[in-house]
């Protein structure tokens, strides 16, 4: 894993230089990341949302294409369309946004289920079919989405089928009051987004993403894990528990940490910091639980919990 950690750290410190004080949520961004998943980030207006995928497409040198979803957005206006044109007089394929490297879907609860449906075979297989021409997406490919959780006035909730298809989700929370100073210091003058260089290059994330898929899972760690997501299905607070999607989103998500953290093989630790970003937007808590303030990350933290943490050969284990 020896060019999987020194990456990590050169992104994470260039994406620090605009997103103060949030190095454990930039990490797990990451995570996402090199494990060829997708990030939602779920949070209150102005807590650097944006400024995190501007930041990180920034820091890898990919192409990057930021989409504002509003309710007239049509799935055309993200994926494209075959325009006539009458010098040849033949259609043409006009690519749209969904065709860069990193693509922002801002504000994604704002937008239509249908063309929230336009990013789905985007997301899984990196592909693109219009006009019955498909077209493969240059790697390596991120989604990055947001969404307002208290605002629902006008918004059109993420339906659990995409919701699936984020391997994590993120909040970034409130900085802290020097933190707060910090930032205002910084953006005294300019913005340290516009004079962010890229650390890194497409070609080293793609690189460490197939390094991360060589991470050594231990049978006992894939039972660990098999177990968490089997008892989302079966808690009592649950209507629909942990897909087998999130049984493998789980475990790459700790194989890229675990290269991130410079080991090359997965601890039960790994698992369990990954286990609330990658279960708890999958997982749906029955009616009469939301009324009793249960939510999806009381229930991970339950079953985690509750699931023993299995001994590795060597004798390391999650304590």
């Amino acid at each position: 894993m020896s060019q999987v950690t020194p990456t990590a750290k050169k992104i994470i410190a260039n994406i620090e230089k605009v997103v103060i004080g949030k190095r454990q949520e930039i990490i797990i961004g990451l995570v996402a990341y090199l494990s060829e998943g997708h990030i939602l980030l779920e949070d209150v207006p102005g807590v650097a949302k944006t400024m995190f995928a501007r930041a990180l497409a920034a820091s890898v040198g990919c192409s990057f294409k930021r989409v504002q979803c509003t309710p007239d957005l049509l799935p055309n206006d993200i994926t494209g369309a075959s325009i006539f044109n009458p010098k040849t007089t033949e259609f043409e394929f006009r690519a749209g946004p969904l065709f860069a490297q990193i693509v922002l879907a801002d504000e994604i609860n704002r937008t239509t289920p249908r063309t929230q449906a336009a990013l789905l075979e985007a997301m899984a297989e990196r592909r693109v079919t219009v006009d019955g021409e498909t077209y493969v997406l240059e790697p390596p490919f991120l989604v990055i989405a947001t969404q307002n959780p208290i605002d629902h006035e006008g918004t059109f909730p993420l339906p659990e089928a995409q919701l699936d298809r984020f391997l994590v989700r993120l909040s970034l929370g409130y900085p802290s009051k020097e933190e707060e100073a910090k930032m205002l210091e910084l953006l005294r003058h300019e913005h340290p987004i516009d004079k962010l260089e890229a650390v890194v290059s497409a070609d080293d994330v793609i690189a460490c993403q197939m390094a991360v898929r060589e991470v050594y899972v231990d049978p006992k760690v894939r039972d660990y894990i098999v177990e968490l997501v089997h008892s989302t299905r079966e808690h009592d607070d649950i209507a629909l528990g942990g897909s087998p999607r999130a049984s493998i989103a789980l475990c790459r998500a700790s194989q890229a940490l675990a290269a991130i953290r410079g080991h090359d093989f997965v601890l039960p630790d790994d698992v369990k910091r990954m286990a609330a970003p990658v279960l708890s937007h999958r997982l749906i808590v029955r009616p009469e639980s939301r009324l009793r303030k249960v939510t999806s990350a009381n229930v991970v933290n339950e079953v985690l919990a509750a699931t023993s943490v299995p001994t590795l050969a060597s004798g390391q284990s999650a304590s």
